[in-house]
């Protein structure tokens, strides 16, 4: 394991992406124990991306721009309809006093895992980089990739529960101020459609 595995799946998983939006989301709304249910969603998420790499449907995907885009293309419309919900409902950044219920951690833990599962930047990461991590000819490289797998599952958790935390810690300065909620919940809105436009344009 080198440190450029380190660095590099660091870098990807600490740039703020669909994941982590998501996440610091559910902190902000539902406090500290939604945001790290969602870190944990989010991380489940990346288990397909690392499943088809192990069983070489890596290749097929790369190979396959039909592939790529119906993937691209469903992460674009379910970012799309996030922000569209987002924009729509003014309890998403509501108060605890409001009469809506909110989610319940299987729902947190499901569309964190659809966040994820439909994140292009992922499949990149597992079809594209990660097998540069590892030599196909050696004994043992599915293990050992299986193995890399694991450890940037482990850094996505590590790096998403801080980002839980640190909004939970943030969430008594907006609750309460629907002024400035209603300009969070909209600012969370623009900010899917944007990823969503940013995932509009990516190449395998």
């Amino acid at each position: 394991m080198t440190w450029e595995f380190w660095v590099t799946s660091i870098v990807v998983t600490a740039t703020p992406g669909t994941g982590a939006l998501f996440t610091v989301a559910a902190a902000l709304t539902r406090g500290a124990r939604a945001g790290l249910v969602a870190a944990a969603g989010s991380t489940l998420g990346i288990l397909p991306h690392l499943t088809l790499a192990l069983s070489g449907a890596a290749a097929l995907m790369t190979a396959s721009p039909v592939a790529f885009s119906v993937v691209k293309w469903l992460g674009v419309a379910y970012l799309i309809y996030l922000g569209w919900g987002t924009w729509r409902q003014s309890s998403v950044l509501a108060s605890p006093s409001d009469a809506q219920a909110p989610p319940t951690a299987l729902r947190t833990i499901g569309s964190a895992v659809l966040v994820n599962l439909l994140n292009p930047k992922l499949t990149v990461f597992f079809f594209v980089f990660l097998p540069l991590f590892v030599d196909a000819d050696r004994p043992g490289a599915v293990v050992e990739m299986a193995a890399l797998g694991a450890v940037f599952m482990g850094i996505t958790l590590a790096i998403f529960a801080v980002y839980a935390l640190a909004a939970a810690r943030l969430r008594s300065s907006v609750i309460g101020k629907p002024r400035v909620m209603r300009r969070l919940n909209r600012g969370f809105a623009v900010s899917f459609v944007a990823l969503a436009g940013m995932l509009a344009f990516a190449h395998p």
